[in-house]
């Protein structure tokens, strides 16, 4: 079966509700039912067929070519298979994200797998604010997983994030990590104001010399053995940090963030 692919007719002013297009949710259906379901747009609902061709039938396969910054809610607490991208997305991409694979070509919106739960994102242009964050309201945002951004984030990337892994080759915003309370970001350029505010535990890997608060404590310099263990791990990702799995393993170490518990670390490439 060739993958379920989704050709954009048009582009629509108000934002569409993505979310009932998801490998689990159409499971053993055909082309002709997917066709039907609707598709929230703004204040109407509008039918699949109306705003996309259809081609394919591989319901754990989907592409969706001509994507645009208005379409909402992509991969919506996917629960396994594969969702493709060509273009750019709205909001929510991957929102509570189970497991299975997204890649988009373009760049995301704001609150990009935020809450996900396990499986493997990436983009190839820049993610919007709050990336890998919780919702409003929630304290636990990315609890499993992996995110590789191979553009910049913006604000507020791994806000209350719980454990997983998120990779940023690009540079990052303001608030990176804040109120963090377990895993791991790693980020190649530079990162912004407010580094880790509020962090509770967890690690940061950077390359750049960050600026920071002065509720971090200089720890030294450190061979650390386990690095080099954590990036064989990326090997065999397309991204620089497969490239890198040998040259991070001596770094400078800051701890804090001490107006909280003060178990984080700061790890800043020598």
């Amino acid at each position: 079966m060739s993958a379920l692919t989704f050709v954009m007719k048009q582009r629509l002013d108000q934002r569409v509700d993505m979310s009932p297009l998801v490998c689990n949710k159409l499971e053993g259906m055909v082309p002709a039912e997917i066709a039907k379901i609707e598709l929230q747009n703004g204040k109407r609902k509008i039918r699949v067929d109306e705003l996309f061709r259809i081609k394919g039938s591989d319901t754990q396969n989907i592409v969706i070519e001509g994507s645009f910054s208005k379409l909402d809610f992509i991969g919506k607490q996917l629960e396994g298979g594969s969702i493709t991208i060509h273009g750019d997305v709205g909001a929510y991409l991957g929102m509570e994200m189970k497991a299975g694979t997204i890649k988009v070509d373009g760049n995301t919106g704001i609150y990009t797998a935020c809450e996900m739960k396990d499986g493997y994102l990436e983009i190839k242009g820049n993610a919007g604010d709050f990336l890998a964050a919780a919702l409003p309201g929630n304290r636990q945002g990315m609890k499993g997983g992996l995110i590789l951004v191979k553009g910049n984030v913006g604000e507020r990337a791994g806000d209350h994030m719980r454990r997983g892994l998120l990779l940023v080759e690009g540079n990052a915003g303001d608030y990176c990590g804040s109120r963090m309370v377990a895993g791991t970001i790693a980020v190649m350029g530079t990162t912004g104001r407010y580094l880790g505010y509020a962090m509770r535990r967890g690690t940061f890997l950077l390359w750049n010399q960050p600026e920071l608060s002065a509720t971090f404590n200089d720890c030294g310099k450190h061979t650390l053995s386990f690095l080099p263990m954590m990036f064989s791990s990326f090997k065999n990702l397309n991204s620089k940090f497969a490239k890198n799995s040998t040259r991070f393993n001596r770094v400078q170490r800051y701890g804090g963030d001490m107006a909280e518990m003060g178990r984080g670390e700061i790890l800043v490439k020598i």
